[in-house]
């Protein structure tokens, strides 16, 4: 069994995998005359094709139990999908680079501060959602459809220090 240990979430670790969502970070300004922060352009939603639009839709996920044993690994092809947390949810996340092959060495996990959200770019291969602590509320912006779907068995344990 391969074994990672989750690092601290990071754009410049994740950037081979996507982006982080971090209202934190990057550039804002006021709308709605003054009264609302725009954080904008945060990620990239990225559709591969026209014939399924973007989708938003809300994720409640359960707490995972650690060790983390992670079975697959799965890809969405012809789009990204994010995942920004609604409450301060800290979340495991398992990548690995787009390809056919998932090669073990390139496998990465990460876990997020909470505020921290992941738009995964297409075709890049992670874990299932593995929200820590307690139920998560997360809001997801994909691209649906069951041809956007593909999985692999693996055989990882996920360490959180």
């Amino acid at each position: 069994m391969q074994e990672l240990n989750a690092q601290p979430l990071t754009a410049a670790a994740f950037a081979p995998f996507g982006e982080v969502i971090d209202a934190r970070v990057g550039e804002s300004f006021a709308i709605n005359g003054g009264r609302t922060q725009r954080h904008h352009a945060l990620a990239k939603v990225d559709i591969r094709d026209a014939a399924t639009p973007p989708l938003i839709s809300i994720f409640v996920s359960q707490p995972v139990t650690l060790p983390l044993e992670v079975a697959l690994l799965e890809r969405h092809p012809l789009g990204s999908q994010a995942f920004m947390p609604l409450h301060e949810e800290r979340f495991v996340v398992v990548v690995a680079p787009p390809g056919d092959d998932i090669d073990p060495s390139a496998i990465r996990a990460f876990v997020t501060d909470g505020r921290q959200g992941v738009n995964y770019r297409a075709g890049t291969w992670h874990a299932i959602h593995s929200v820590l602590e307690r139920e998560g509320e997360f809001l997801v912006v994909d691209r649906g459809g069951a041809d956007n779907l593909d999985e692999r068995e693996m055989n990882i344990r996920i360490v959180v220090p």
